[in-house]
């Protein structure tokens, strides 16, 4: 089928349901196999050390995963809204629904959910990615989506973040997300310079970098955040109007960045004030330790005592025949 007058009519196709993301899938498999590694060698760690292990590698992991996991999350920024729309492009039928807007550092995430989904003989229930990647070219994305025939709803929400588009929101949403995933991966490098700063004597250089950390996550936030300074787009179904707030990415980044800056603190304080609790909690104190187990479990006591008697005695032995005798008559 052709064009018609210029006009992309409506593509029946056959859809697919969502597929879980498959780089979040990997990445969170890589962790996985991560902890579970750690905790296989968690057993082998005597006393109080097993408990200060568990801590760190649990602290450690969760700030790793949520930082390299909200690059590819779409819930920056979040809204919804329940529609009374048309369904087709150049036709009357029209449909309830409930209209998804996901957004990303990487793209946008557009959802249209039916009410009920058995609609119009068939199932109404799309979930349709638009990415603004380096690699990815926005514009192509939305024409391709143009020529498969999506619904309306998705297509209109689709159009408002076109390069061209009287919006104006293509450029800020594209720039502030990569700005924010470079900060992000910054912070992550950062973060992996801490833990090998953790296992080591300078423990305090630890705590400076984890402020670091902190840094650059939060402004990785504040580089989303600038698209606040762009005037809102409306998107409007009618009487119902979409609009979106931050969402659990961004308030999870930023709770992690001030976990990050408390850790840090926490550190330098102790190392100024009671460095040995910490040099303890970190189990930096370990030559301490070997000297005290080389003493007590190594060494048998019972033959140095015998042999330093013996020798002892002998040493007097030898002071008596060697002693010279005046006699006087």
């Amino acid at each position: 089928m052709s064009l018609f007058n210029g006009i992309r009519p409506f593509y029946p196709h056959d859809r697919t349901s969502f597929i879980f993301a498959i780089t979040l899938l990997v990445v969170i498999l890589v962790f996985l196999v991560f902890t579970l590694t750690l905790f296989i060698i968690l057993p082998g760690i005597r006393g109080k050390g097993r408990v200060y292990s568990f801590c760190r590698i649990i602290l450690s992991l969760f700030v790793g995963v949520i930082i390299v996991v909200v690059n590819f999350t779409g819930d920056w920024e979040v809204g919804f809204a329940r529609v009374t729309t048309i369904y087709k492009a150049f036709s009357n039928e029209t449909i309830t629904a409930k209209v998804g807007l996901h957004i990303g550092l990487a793209g946008i995430n557009v959802t249209l959910r039916g009410i009920p989904e058995n609609q119009l003989n068939e199932t109404i229930d799309y979930n349709e990615n638009f990415l603004w990647r380096f690699t990815l070219n926005y514009d192509e994305q939305y024409n391709n989506g143009l020529n498969r025939g999506l619904p309306h709803p998705i297509l209109y929400v689709a159009e408002k973040f076109q390069s061209k588009s009287p919006c104006l929101i293509h450029d800020q949403y594209r720039f502030s997300g990569h700005y924010a995933t470079a900060m992000m991966w910054v912070a992550f490098c950062a973060w992996i310079v801490t833990n090998i700063l953790f296992s080591m004597s300078t423990i305090v250089y630890g705590g400076y970098m984890a402020l670091v950390t902190s840094a650059f996550m939060i402004f990785g936030v504040i580089s989303f955040a600038t698209v606040q300074n762009v005037s809102p787009c409306i998107i409007q179904f009618g009487p119902a109007t979409l609009k979106t707030n931050f969402s659990g990415s961004f308030w999870l980044t930023l709770a992690t960045a001030l976990l990050c800056f408390i850790l840090g603190v926490i550190v330098i304080v102790m190392d100024h004030c009671i460095p040995e609790k910490l040099r303890t909690f970190f189990m930096l104190n370990g030559e301490e330790d070997d000297d005290n187990e080389m003493n007590n479990g190594l060494i048998n006591h019972t033959f140095t005592d015998e042999y330093g008697n013996a020798l002892h005695l002998k040493n007097i032995k030898n002071g008596f025949e060697n002693k010279d005798f005046v006699v006087y008559t």
